[in-house]
């Protein structure tokens, strides 16, 4: 079989997978955004009890490196420093944020940044624009061909961004034989607790 013809399928292949993958992510934002409303709306309303500032935006580094603002709910107090999580003091957790953590419903209104095309539901995680040793290990590897995910196989596994070359290899063993099959896995493995998220200091 010719060269170019091998390649031809391999690339027929790799779209038909991209195109399934990103129909997964907008079906299950879009569902999750819809019928999740209700949980979505008592969260917001919790956290403006809390913070006064329920919601919280920061840049961050998608695919191709480019910079997109992710939205997460806010755990910590609003005078916060912007930082990555490893690197933030525990005392600024506030209850209501400590029990979003445990439960990973801070994540929650990062469906949107799915069901746009900043972000895939699995994917390696963002990072800040100042992490640039995690960035130079990342794009030496070729993790930024992808969207930034929600959750993956390093969150799966515990593994934060205090370990930059670490985390950017095993993106990289994520990415290189990623699947439809590994896509549902890793999202099943979150629903069912695995994976302790980002740590910050003190805990």
């Amino acid at each position: 079989m010719p060269d170019t013809l091998i390649h031809a399928i391999a690339l027929g292949k790799s779209l038909r997978k991209a195109v399934m993958l990103r129909f997964f992510d907008v079906l299950f934002a879009a569902f999750g955004l819809l019928f999740g409303s209700p949980l979505l709306l008592i969260l917001l309303v919790g956290g403006w009890l809390d913070t006064g500032s329920p919601v919280f935006r920061q840049t961050r580094v998608g695919r191709d490196q480019r910079l997109f603002t992710l939205l997460k709910f806010r755990t910590m107090r609003a005078d916060t420093a912007q930082v990555a999580t490893h690197l933030a003091d525990a005392s600024a957790i506030t209850k209501w944020g400590g029990f979003l953590r445990r439960t990973k419903l801070d994540e929650l209104p990062q469906l949107w940044n799915v069901l746009i095309g900043d972000m895939s539901l699995v994917g390696p995680r963002p990072c800040l624009p100042n992490q640039t040793e995690l960035i130079a290990e990342r794009a030496q590897r070729g993790v930024f061909s992808a969207r930034p995910g929600i959750t993956g196989l390093a969150q799966v596994q515990g593994i934060d961004m205090s370990d930059p070359q670490r985390l950017a290899e095993v993106d990289a063993r994520m990415l290189q034989d990623f699947s439809v099959r590994c896509y549902f896995k890793y999202i099943v493995l979150t629903a069912l607790g695995q994976g302790a998220g980002d740590r910050v200091q003190g805990r």
